[in-house]
């Protein structure tokens, strides 16, 4: 059942959210609003119907795909596809006796979110770039990328890995630690590699990347939700595996890297197939730059992760 759901974003940045009513399947919970597909409908068109008929608005400019996520409720397999709206005719109204809200995304509890709607939310939450520290970073340079991670909070960046490799855990936490206070006022997110307990030692804004390994041990997310779970995925299993464990996903290699020559990359094509099967958002990470993120995008990326190319 193909469904379309309406992320509608007004004038101040908030999203509409609607309140499945009393009767129906998962009563209560919030969602986008939205609706089924007819047979031969296009998607813009659809979407165009469904929000009139629940809402009483005319969409007025063409949507922009924000994520197409695959879900599965008991029996009925679904598939969610998301677009962004941010021009219509008339105020929403509730016409099909659904509560509805204003929200910043931020402020949105996920809790309340019905499942499906979840990954959602984090596409619309998420940058579209994700910065990741060198791996030769030495010790020694702990002021100069303390300093260096500080401009790059202030200049825009929303979600950074700090994976060092040659530090000390402690050392990587205490980096975190300062850099916390800049990263929650810039409403950024600092991510430790692989290191669960770092994160719930440092709390609120501080996140954690799993390893493969990690991702695959695991069967429920392992922080709270104010604490983004971000998981590395090389194959389509461990990808479909993170959509119940984590946040988001990196998918690699996508291109040839400096730092793996000898490894095939998967190339544009099967990126696209892997995240197709996936419900979360995806960044696409091996040998990406700025100009790649078009391509990204298209191939149905949240968008692009790497680093060499980044710093």
């Amino acid at each position: 059942m193909h469904v379309m759901a309406g992320v509608l974003i007004d004038a101040q940045g908030r999203v509409l959210l609607a309140q499945r009513p009393p009767g129906k399947h998962l009563a209560g919970s919030w969602e986008f609003p939205g609706g089924k597909l007819e047979e031969g409908e296009s998607p813009a068109a659809g979407l165009a119907r469904e929000l009139h008929e629940e809402l009483g608005i005319q969409v007025t400019a063409p949507g922009e795909s924000l994520i197409r996520v695959p879900w599965r409720y008991g029996d009925r397999l679904l598939l969610l596809d998301a677009w962004i709206l941010r021009q219509w005719e008339s105020e929403p109204v509730s016409l099909e006796g659904q509560a509805l809200q204003w929200c910043a995304p931020d402020a949105v509890d996920l809790t309340m979110l019905a499942p499906a709607d979840r990954p959602i939310l984090r596409a619309l939450q998420l940058p579209a770039r994700y910065p990741i520290t060198p791996a030769d970073v030495a010790p020694e340079s702990f002021d100069a990328w303390h300093e260096r991670l500080v401009r790059a909070l202030h200049a825009g960046e929303r979600l950074i890995l700090l994976r060092l490799p040659r530090w000390p855990l402690e050392r990587v936490r205490e980096l975190a630690d300062m850099l916390l206070p800049v990263a929650r006022l810039q409403g950024a997110q600092l991510m430790l590699s692989g290191d669960l307990d770092g994160a719930r030692e440092l709390g609120r804004g501080v996140g954690v990347q799993l390893k493969a390994r990690q991702l695959m041990a695991l069967e429920t997310r392992p922080l709270p939700w104010d604490q983004p779970v971000g998981a590395s995925c090389h194959e389509a299993g461990e990808l479909i595996h993170a959509s119940a464990v984590a946040d988001f996903a990196t998918l690699s290699p996508v291109a040839t890297t400096a730092t793996h020559p000898d490894q095939a990359p998967l190339g544009w094509d099967a990126f696209r197939q892997m995240v197709d099967g996936a419900a979360l958002p995806v960044y696409a990470l091996g040998g990406m730059r700025d100009e790649d993120m078009t391509t990204a995008q298209r191939g149905g990326a949240q968008g692009i992760s790497g680093i060499r190319g980044f710093w």
